[in-house]
C-alpha cells in the first residue's frame, strides 16, 4: 500500500532531544518516509546545526539540561536566517502552560511524550505542509512587490520623460534657452496676474547687429555658436527666476521682466549690453564695433484689461527700430502711451 506521507523532496529535519534512544527511534522511522534527518543531544549543538544545515522543520525536546527548549527556540526566533523554521516541541509534560508557553515563544505545534508515530508523522507532514505554502506566497508576494517598484519605476519614467517633452516643446532647440510659443504663453500669464495685481511688467527686444553679414563672413555654424553664446550671455545677466529669456526669431531675443517699472527694465538691458560685450566675439563686417553687439528696444506697461498684450510687443519692437535707425548698439526706451480698447491678450 502507497503511504500516506509521501518524500517531500527530500525535506530535511532537525532533531533535538537528550535522549538517544528517543532520538534513534524517531529518526529511522522518519528517514524510511524519506526525510532527511540530523540530531543534536544538547541545546547548543541543536542551534549551531540550524545554522548550518538550515532544516524545513525542527522537532525540539523543551526538558534538556544548560539550554532547555524554551531558549533554543527564542533563539532560533531571534535571528532572521533561522526565525522561519517551523518548530514542533516534544514535551512529556502534559501541562497546558507548558505548551501555551512554547506557542507563545514561536512554536507551530506540540506532540506530547510518548506520542504516536502516526501521529507526529501527520503532524510534520502538515507544517511542512503549510511552511512550503507560506515560502510560495512570500515569493509572489516578493514578485507583485518587484511588480509593483517596476511599474512605479515605469511611471516615473514616464513622468520624467513627459517632463522632458514639454521642455523640449518651449526650448528652444540650438540656443537652449525659451522658444517663441513658451515666449507667448509667458506673456499671456504675466499679462493676466499682473493685470489683477495692478504692478508694472517690462519688455526688452534684443537684436544682434549685421548678423547676415555675420553669417556670410564666418559661416552658417559660426553664427549658430554666436546665437548660441550671445543667448546664454542673456540669461546670466537676468537672474531673477520669474524673468524669462526667449529666441524671439532668428537673431532675435525677447526679455520679459515681471513686477519691474522703466528704470528697472532699462537696467536690465545695459546689463545685458555689458554681458554680451564681454564675450568679445568677432565681427570685422560689423559697421559699430570689431565684435558682436546688440541692439536694444525696450518699454514698460501696467497691464489693463482695456489694453492687448501684443501692444507691449509693438512698443518695444518700435523702440528696437529706433535702435538700429539710430546707428545701432544702442537701448532705446518707448514708454507705452496710447490707450487700445479692445480685448485683453490670451
Amino acid at each position: 500500500m502507497q503511504s500516506s506521507f509521501p518524500n517531500v523532496n527530500k525535506k530535511k529535519i532537525l532533531i533535538v532531544d537528550d535522549r538517544i534512544e528517543q532520538v534513534k527511534v524517531l529518526r529511522f522511522t522518519l528517514e524510511r518516509k524519506g526525510y532527511q534527518i540530523e540530531h543534536s543531544l544538547d541545546g547548543e549543538t541543536g542551534i549551531q546545526l540550524a545554522h548550518s544545515i538550515l532544516p524545513d522543520l525542527i522537532l525540539l525536546d523543551i526538558n534538556m539540561p544548560k539550554l532547555d527548549g524554551y531558549q533554543v527556540c527564542h533563539h532560533l526566533k531571534s535571528h532572521q536566517q533561522t526565525k522561519e523554521i517551523p518548530i514542533i516541541f516534544l514535551t512529556a509534560a502534559n501541562d497546558v502552560d507548558f505548551k501555551v508557553k512554547g506557542l507563545e515563544l514561536g512554536g507551530v505545534d506540540y506532540v506530547t511524550k510518548p506520542f504516536e508515530f502516526k501521529e507526529i508523522l501527520a503532524r510534520i507532514h502538515r507544517q511542512l505542509e503549510v511552511s512550503e505554502l507560506q515560502k510560495q506566497l512570500k515569493q509572489k508576494n516578493e514578485l507583485l512587490q518587484q511588480e509593483i517598484n517596476q511599474c512605479n519605476q515605469t511611471e516615473k519614467n514616464l513622468y520624467l520623460a513627459n517632463q522632458q517633452l514639454k521642455q523640449l516643446v518651449i526650448t528652444d532647440s540650438l540656443t537652449k534657452v525659451a522658444n517663441r510659443l513658451r515666449f507667448d504663453r509667458y506673456l499671456s500669464q504675466e499679462w493676466k496676474r499682473l493685470t489683477r495685481e495692478k504692478a508694472p511688467l517690462g519688455l526688452i527686444l534684443c537684436d544682434v547687429d549685421y548678423f547676415k553679414l555675420y553669417n556670410d563672413r564666418y559661416g552658417h555654424q559660426a553664427g549658430d555658436e554666436c546665437l548660441t553664446k550671445v543667448a546664454q550671455a542673456i540669461n546670466r545677466a537676468v537672474q531673477r527666476p520669474a524673468d524669462l529669456v526667449a529666441r524671439y526669431g532668428g537673431e532675435e531675443f525677447a526679455v520679459i521682466v515681471p513686477n519691474t517699472d522703466a528704470e528697472g527694465t532699462t537696467y536690465i538691458a545695459h546689463k545685458i549690453k555689458v554681458a554680451v560685450g564681454s564675450l568679445a566675439i568677432r565681427h570685422e563686417l560689423s559697421d559699430v564695433s570689431d565684435y558682436v553687439t546688440l541692439s536694444q528696444g525696450v518699454t514698460n506697461i501696467v497691464p489693463s484689461h482695456n489694453i492687448q498684450a501684443e501692444s507691449l510687443i509693438t512698443v518695444a519692437d518700435l523702440a528696437l527700430y529706433d535702435a538700429k535707425k539710430q546707428g545701432r548698439n544702442r537701448i532705446v526706451f518707448h514708454p507705452y502711451s496710447g490707450e487700445v480698447k479692445n480685448q485683453s491678450y490670451g
